[in-house]
């Protein structure tokens, strides 16, 4: 179904894999005539060609790139501008779409919501934006329908920015990174790594997009395979694959771990721009002659089944036939795996979901970026047709992409069919992917064709004792379960008919109901602000020597930025960042907001003026042993903050707010094995926070102690990437070392400065 192969790969006219290794040269010789070097064929990738296009820096191995469109929707919009803002923003130098797919239901909090958007379609008229109004569409449907172009670089504030398939190449970025483009700044980075994906074959009838996405996420996801790389589709199989389809698998490749990706085009894709009354948008992408790849992985469309993704990751994968066969077994090391996820705090079951050998189901949701297109839905329809979802506990919901897919499922007569069956059809809207909408009941199993499962992300709360899960799947194995009552079903089991239906953009929509500025901005429009906007709360500059105290330890193989700073409800607080940050950690570490509170507040009284023993005397006894070995420190040069440790953090969204949350109560540093993503590590970077990395093993330090960095400052501006740290432990110092990793000049400055605000401000 899906192979790796264990080093690189040259691909010879599109269509043959030649492996790297001793024979490559004469094989590719013996093909096409000519000797190429692997430099040389990297150079013959899509995505070379569209980084270099976008690449200022003139060094193909530093990047320095420039997006041409940018996108956020409204639990990231706000802190962007509002930090824009705070560094000299006059107008938005580039196209920049607000979108309203979050906080739409406008249901926590009072006028908040709505006040985010009143604020997002004043700046949209200010600085010269596009503005989708909630309910029209989802950010990345948006982005599809009318913004991606062929060759071209979007950058959103979302994780699943990913419209490859359409031959645009793009990244989800935390809100920083915006902010740079938006005062004409660049997106820095080494060039990525390219990883080929190797389609062949054909889907069977039954298989959607999101079995194929699983397939991959399963194989890669824990082994490190494309993380932080590009992922470039091609090979026969993409012919066989509709633009939905593809779009379909695209999404999900997030889940990876990888940078970006990008799919070549033929005139599939062509026709979706036609479609869309865009066909000059459209080009033509395809590998060179003899593209090298740094791996390559291999699937064969036709052997793959209707997949689940269990409970608490994308990556815990099985097909749904062999879960069936194997049910006891599989629900039995899924509870076990929980508990890891879960730290114990409640019990988790799923065994008894177990009736009559059948697995019961109590929630369908078909929604979002990944399930909410097009064609998911229509097969969805033909496969519930006649049938009905019964009367007991088992709900269906649907929620399409954007209006204009909605209008179309409504003329052909789709909604009407899912509706007959008990479904009940909903407008375009993000919140059952991130815990906002269609919560299920506690101890409830809900299976969901939307882009992750994280603990709490189908909107649980592990501190009030509520626990539900969720498994990912594709609409239509969820359809065969919804139509057999609940009863877990492949897809592959359905003997009827999945018709192939005709879309049609009604571009009207868009064109009376969202505000495009065209790129002309209104200076003299006044911004509208409701109580819970805030600005960013001030922030010093990184000090000559840091104490800190580690105020959360994590041992999780893996923590994800929901575990950070939570979705649901906390979204509606992102406008507000000292509010916000009151949730940090609520569901993973309740005691971490009071911890850092604490040590923060010896910072705050020493940037006054104070002396940090005045609120908390016991410090003396910290500063002692470091007084002895360093004479020189004092509370005049050395701040007072928190970090915490985890093995492997920022896994999942590009929110900004998981890093943000602990700068502004104090953090001035994360301890980590490694970062599950650049986005996290960059998000702590922008905020003024110091990356740091450790050797996998026993630590030197625990819960609550304190630690010492002196020379801090200076080790940064002199660019030292190892770091001498001390654990303070019975009255005496415990020397051990810390790493930077490669930063940029840019990103040193930051940190020195203490955060990308204060770099950039005038």
């Amino acid at each position: 179904m899906v192979t790796l192969s264990e080093g690189g790969a040259y691909l010879i006219n599109g269509t043959e894999i030649v492996p790297d290794n001793a024979e490559a040269a004469a094989a590719i010789k013996a093909k096409t005539g000519k000797e190429i070097t692997k430099e040389e064929g990297a150079k013959q990738t899509i995505a070379y060609g569209i980084l270099k296009s976008h690449n200022t820096s003139g060094n193909m191995d530093k990047l320095k790139v420039r997006f041409d469109k940018l996108t956020s929707h409204d639990i990231t919009f706000v802190g962007i501008i509002q930090t824009a803002r705070a560094s000299g923003l006059q107008k938005f130098p580039m196209p920049y779409v607000l979108t309203n797919c979050h906080n739409s239901l406008c249901a926590v909090g009072g006028t908040i919501n709505e006040d985010d958007h009143m604020f997002g379609l004043t700046c949209a008229k200010k600085y010269g934006g596009v503005y989708v109004p909630p309910h029209q569409a989802v950010i990345h449907q948006f982005a599809r329908e009318m913004l991606a172009t062929g060759g071209g670089m979007i950058l959103g504030s979302d994780s699943h920015t990913r419209y490859g398939a359409l031959g645009t190449m793009a990244v989800g970025e935390g809100g920083p990174e915006l902010v740079k483009q938006l005062l004409n700044q660049t997106y820095d980075i080494n060039m990525p790594g390219v990883v080929g994906v190797y389609l062949t074959g054909a889907p069977v009838k039954g298989v959607g997009p999101q079995d194929v996405a699983l397939a991959i996420i399963g194989t890669v996801f824990k082994n490190g395979y494309v993380k932080n790389q590009v992922m470039e589709f091609v090979g026969p199989g993409v012919a066989s694959l509709s633009a939905d389809f593809r779009i379909g698998v695209d999404v999900m490749t997030t889940e990876t771990t990888c940078l970006s990706s990008i799919w070549k085009t033929d005139g599939v894709i062509e026709e979706f721009y036609e479609i869309h009354g865009r066909k000059a948008d459209y080009k033509e992408l395809n590998p060179g002659e003899t593209a090298y790849y740094d791996g390559m992985i291999q699937v064969d469309l036709s052997k793959v089944r209707p997949m689940i993704a269990m409970p608490f990751h994308p990556s815990n994968t099985y097909t749904i036939e062999e879960l069936n066969a194997n049910l006891t077994d599989i629900l039995d090391e899924t509870e076990k795996r929980a508990q890891v996820s879960l730290d114990g705090a409640v019990e988790f079951h799923l065994k008894n979901k177990v009736k009559d050998g059948k697995f019961m189901v109590d929630q369908g949701i078909i929604a979002g970026c990944a399930g909410g297109g097009f064609e998911n839905i229509c097969a969805a329809a033909d496969i519930m047709k006649g049938k009905y979802i019964g009367s007991d506990g088992f709900t269906l919901s649907v929620y399409p992409a954007s209006m204009p897919v909605y209008m179309e499922l409504v003329k052909n007569g789709c909604a009407a069919a899912l509706m007959e069956t008990g479904a009940v059809m909903k407008t375009a809207f993000c919140g059952p992917c991130f815990g906002a909408g269609d919560t299920p009941a506690n101890n409830a199993f809900s299976i969901r064709h939307s882009t992750r499962n994280f603990p709490n992300r189908e909107g649980s709360k592990l501190q009030n004792g509520q626990i539900s899960s969720v498994a990912l799947m594709d609409a239509r194995s969820i359809a065969a379960t919804a139509a057999n009552k609940g009863v877990l079903t492949p897809a592959t089991d359905f003997d009827g008919e999945i018709g192939r239906y005709q879309y049609h953009f009604d571009s009207n929509i868009y064109a009376n109901r969202v505000f495009d500025s065209k790129g002309v901005a209104d200076p003299d429009t006044e911004i509208r602000f409701g109580p819970n906007i805030k600005d960013w709360p001030a922030m010093g500059e990184l000090p000559e020597n840091l104490v800190l105290q580690v105020v959360s330890e994590i041992h999780d193989p893996v923590t994800t930025t929901d575990e950070l700073i939570p979705s649901g409800e906390t979204s509606s607080y992102r406008s507000n960042p000292l509010g916000l940050a009151e949730f940090t950690l609520s569901r993973k570490d309740p005691e971490y907001v009071g911890r850092a509170k604490a040590i923060h507040a010896l910072e705050e009284e020493r940037m006054k003026g104070g002396h940090p023993c005045h609120v908390l005397p016991a410090i003396k006894d910290v500063m002692k042993p470091i007084q002895e070995k360093f004479p020189e420190v004092s509370h005049t040069n050395t701040g007072f903050g928190s970090t915490i440790f985890a093995v492997k953090p920022g896994d999942g969204s590009a929110r900004e707010q998981a890093a943000s949350c602990q700068k502004v109560l104090g953090g001035w540093a994360n301890i980590a094995n490694e970062y599950a993503t650049k986005r996290y590590r960059s998000n702590l970077i922008n905020w003024g926070m110091l990356p740091f990395l450790i050797e996998a093993g026993e630590l030197p330090f625990q819960n609550l102690d304190y630690l010492f960095l002196p020379g801090i400052r200076k080790a940064v501006e002199e660019k030292n990437d190892n770091i001498t740290a001390y654990a303070v432990k019975d009255n005496a110092l415990k020397e051990f070392c810390l790493k930077l990793g490669e930063l940029t000049d840019e990103e040193r400055q930051i940190i020195l400065k203490g955060c990308l605000i204060n770099y950039n401000r005038v």
